[in-house]
C-alpha cells in the first residue's frame, strides 16, 4: 500500500512559453499583477511587462537569497498600495521564494515562470529567513496555481548557476527516493530527474547553447521539484538549510557541494534507493558517482571554496541535530560533523563496502575507439551496443565461467545454421528481438497491414506459380482455397506486386527441415493481377514446434517454456515504390495464440480460415476458405526491406 498525493498546479512547458502569461493572468481572473524578477531575470520581466500592459499594476525587483522577511514586508506593502490581486515572479529560488511568502500572507495566487532548475515552483513548500536562522513550512496557501516552462529563458542562464541549480534539483530527486513517504510514483518521477540531469548538466557545461540539453535539464527540474512537493526531505536538504540560513552560504552551490556526502551518510540505511540512483547514474556506487559527475563540471567542490570557516563546522553539526526529523540514518552530532569536515574539505567519498570497481572509463575507451566511424548509424548502434553490454555484465556480475558459456552457446548456434536453417533468427525469435523490431518497424506505418516476423525458415527466390495453383500437391491436410488482395491504405489495388507465401505441412515440418522431399513443397512466389487479387490452394496450418535440437531449444528446456508456435501462414508482399511487408495470418481459435513462443502473434493479424459447406467448385470436401486483404504502404527504396 501506499499513498500519493498530487498537487495541483497548472503547468505550461515549451520554447517561447513567456508569451502566455498575460492569458494566464486572465484565466485566473486577475487585473492588477504584481511582477517579481530580480535583475538576473530583468530582461524577461520588462517583455513581460509591456505584455500585460494595463493588466500590471507594480514592479518589485529584490527577491532575495534565503527569502528575509524583512524583504517580504517591502514587497507587502506595494501589494497593499497597488492593491494586487495576482504575483508574476520570474527567476530562480529568490523570485519564486519571495511569491511564495507573500502567498503565504495574502493568500494571492501565483504565476511562476522559473529561469532556474532549483524546482521550488513545483511544492508547497516556503522557506524564510528571520534573525539569522532559516525555517520551512509547508502550506496549500503556497503552492503556485500556474507554472510556465520557457525553455528559451534558460538558454543565457550563466553555466555556473545552470549547473549547481540542477545539481540542486538531483537532490530533490535523491532525497525523495529513501523519503519515509516514498511510493513508486514519486520513485519514477525521481529517477526519471537524476537520469536526465546527469546527461544534460555534462552537456550544458560543454555547450550552454544546447536546446535539447536545456529542454531535458528544465523537464527534470519540473519532476524533481514535483518530488520535493509530494515527500519529505532529510538530512541533506536540512543541512544546506542550516548552511545557509545561519552561514549565509550561496544555496545551490551548498547543496551542489553536500549531495554526494549527506548520501554517503545515508547509504547504509538506503541501499536499495542507492542501488537505484546508482543505476541512473551507469555506475556501481551512488555517492562516488554523483561526486564524480559534480567533480567533472565547473562548479565548487568544497565549503571551504564558498566561505565556511572551519572554526564553524562543530556549530553547524549542532544546529543540524537540534531537532528531530525523519531521515533514512540516524543523526548524531559527530557524525554530521564528520560529513560536513568531508564537504568542507571537498575529499571523495569512500565507496560502499563490496562496490565493484568503476568501469564506465573502460566502457567510454572502447565507445571512443568508434569516433572515427565514417557511417554515423553503423558509430551509433556500435557505441550503444558496446554501452549495453557492459552494463549488462556490470549489473549481473557476470562471471568468467558464464561468460565462457556464452561464448560457447554462441559459437554452436553459428554451426548449426545452414542455408536453411537459421538458429540465430531462431534465437532472436524466442528472445522477443525479432517482434521488437518488427512492432516499431510496423509503427511507422500505422495505416497498413500489421507485420510480424519473417522467421527462421523463409528461403531466398521460392519458384515462380501461377495463380489458382494448389501448393500441397497431394499433401495430406484439410484443403484451403486463399483469396487475398493486395491494395494501398486507401483501398486503390497493387497490382503486379509479388508475393511469396511459405508455411509449414499437416505435422508441423518446413519442407527444408524434410530432407526426403525434392523441391520446394508449400512454398512459391505469386504475382497479383490488374486488381491486386491473388489466388491459390493450399491446407490449413498446423500448430507446430520450433526446431528445439539446438541451442535455442535447449534454452527453451532449461526455462521450462513450451517450444510452440500458433498456426499461421507465411507472406512477404514487395514492389518497386512501396514498403516490402513481411507479416503472417493466424488461424482464429487456433493452439497457441496465447503463448506464441516467438511472441509473433497480433491480434489484427488473427483471421477467419472459414468452414465451408458443400463441395468445393472443384469437388473437394471437407475444405476452408480464407479471405483478407494486404494494406500496403507507398514508400522509398530506403523503406524497404
Amino acid at each position: 500500500m501506499f499513498t500519493y498525493t498530487a498537487n495541483p498546479a497548472r503547468v505550461v512547458f515549451g520554447s517561447g512559453t513567456l508569451a502566455v502569461v498575460p492569458d494566464e493572468v486572465r484565466r485566473l481572473e486577475a487585473g492588477r499583477v504584481l511582477l517579481v524578477a530580480g535583475k538576473s531575470a530583468a530582461q524577461a520581466a520588462d517583455r513581460t511587462a509591456e505584455a500585460l500592459g494595463p493588466l500590471l499594476a507594480a514592479r518589485f525587483g529584490e527577491p532575495t537569497m534565503h527569502t528575509p522577511v524583512e524583504v517580504t514586508e517591502r514587497a507587502l506593502a506595494l501589494v497593499a498600495e497597488h492593491s494586487a490581486d495576482c504575483v508574476v515572479a520570474i527567476g530562480g529560488g529568490s523570485a519564486t521564494g519571495l511569491a511564495k511568502a507573500l502567498a503565504l500572507r495574502t493568500d494571492l495566487p501565483q504565476i511562476i515562470v522559473p529561469t532556474t532548475y532549483a524546482g521550488s515552483e513545483m511544492t508547497p513548500v516556503v522557506g524564510q529567513t528571520e534573525n539569522g536562522r532559516k525555517t520551512t513550512q509547508s502550506s496549500p496557501k503556497v503552492l503556485p496555481e500556474v507554472v510556465v516552462y520557457d525553455v528559451d529563458l534558460t538558454l543565457g542562464l550563466p553555466v555556473p548557476t545552470s549547473l549547481t541549480s540542477g545539481v540542486n534539483a538531483m537532490a530533490h530527486a535523491v532525497e525523495a527516493l529513501y523519503s519515509a513517504q516514498a511510493n513508486p510514483i514519486v520513485d519514477q518521477f525521481a529517477l526519471e530527474a537524476i537520469r536526465l540531469l546527469a546527461a544534460a548538466l555534462p552537456r550544458i557545461a560543454a555547450d550552454p547553447s544546447d536546446a535539447d540539453a536545456r529542454t531535458d535539464a528544465l523537464r527534470a527540474a519540473w519532476l524533481a521539484g514535483s518530488c520535493l512537493g509530494s515527500v519529505g526531505m532529510g538530512l541533506h536538504h536540512k543541512l544546506c538549510h542550516t548552511l545557509g540560513g545561519s552561514f549565509g552560504l550561496p544555496h545551490a552551490e551548498t547543496h551542489t557541494i553536500v549531495l554526494p556526502h549527506a548520501m554517503a551518510y545515508n547509504a547504509p540505511n538506503a541501499a536499495d534507493a542507492m542501488r537505484r540512483i546508482a543505476e541512473a547514474l551507469g555506475a556501481p556506487d551512488a555517492p562516488t558517482a554523483m561526486f564524480d559527475l559534480i567533480a567533472g563540471l565547473p562548479v565548487p567542490r568544497s565549503l571551504a571554496e564558498i566561505g565556511l570557516a572551519e572554526g564553524d563546522l562543530a556549530k553547524a553539526a549542532e544546529l543540524a541535530a537540534a531537532a528531530p526529523y525523519p531521515n533514512p540514518r540516524e543523526l548524531t552530532r559527530d557524525g554530521i560533523e564528520d560529513l560536513l569536515r568531508h564537504a568542507w574539505s571537498g575529499t571523495r567519498p569512500d565507496p560502499a563496502e563490496g562496490t565493484p570497481p568503476d568501469l564506465r572509463g573502460l566502457t567510454q575507451e572502447v565507445v571512443d575507439s568508434f569516433a572515427s566511424t565514417p557511417d554515423p548509424r553503423l558509430r551509433e548502434l556500435l557505441s550503444e551496443l558496446v554501452r549495453t553490454l557492459h552494463s549488462y555484465v556490470v549489473r549481473t556480475d557476470l562471471t568468467q565461467e558464464e561468460w565462457e558459456y556464452a561464448i560457447g552457446f554462441l559459437t554452436r548456434t553459428g554451426q548449426i545454421s545452414s542455408d536453411t536453417r537459421q538458429e540465430f533468427i531462431l534465437l532472436s525469435d524466442i528472445l522477443g528481438v525479432s517482434s521488437v523490431v518488427d512492432v516499431l518497424t510496423n509503427s511507422r506505418t500505422p495505416d497498413t497491414t500489421p507485420s510480424a516476423v519473417l522467421g527462421p525458415f523463409y528461403v531466398e527466390g521460392p519458384p515462380e506459380t501461377e495463380q489458382g495453383a494448389d501448393l500441397a500437391e497431394g499433401l495430406p491436410g484439410t484443403p484451403l482455397w486463399t483469396d487475398v488482395q493486395v491494395t494501398e491504405p486507401d483501398g486503390t489495388p497493387v497490382p503486379d506486386a509479388t508475393v511469396d507465401v511459405w508455411q509449414s505441412n499437416e505435422d508441423g515440418f518446413y519442407d527444408v527441415q524434410l530432407p526426403d522431399v525434392d523441391g520446394p513443397v508449400l512454398r512459391a512466389r505469386f504475382r497479383t493481377d490488374a486488381e491486386g487479387r491473388l489466388r491459390f490452394w493450399t491446407i490449413v496450418p498446423s500448430a507446430y514446434p520450433i526446431p528445439d535440437d539446438g541451442p535455442v531449444g535447449g534454452m527453451l528446456t532449461a526455462t521450462e517454456r513450451h517450444p510452440f508456435r500458433a498456426p499461421h501462414v507465411h507472406f512477404m508482399i514487395a514492389k518497386p515504390g512501396y514498403r516490402t511487408l513481411v507479416t503472417q495470418l493466424f488461424v482464429r481459435g487456433g493452439d497457441y495464440l496465447d503463448s506464441d513462443t516467438v511472441f509473433g502473434v497480433k491480434d489484427g493479424l488473427i483471421v477467419d480460415f472459414a468452414e465451408q459447406t458443400g463441395p468445393a467448385p472443384d469437388g473437394r470436401e471437407p475444405w476452408r476458405r480464407l479471405d483478407f486483404t494486404f494494406r500496403v504502404s507507398p514508400g522509398t527504396h530506403h523503406d524497404q526491406v
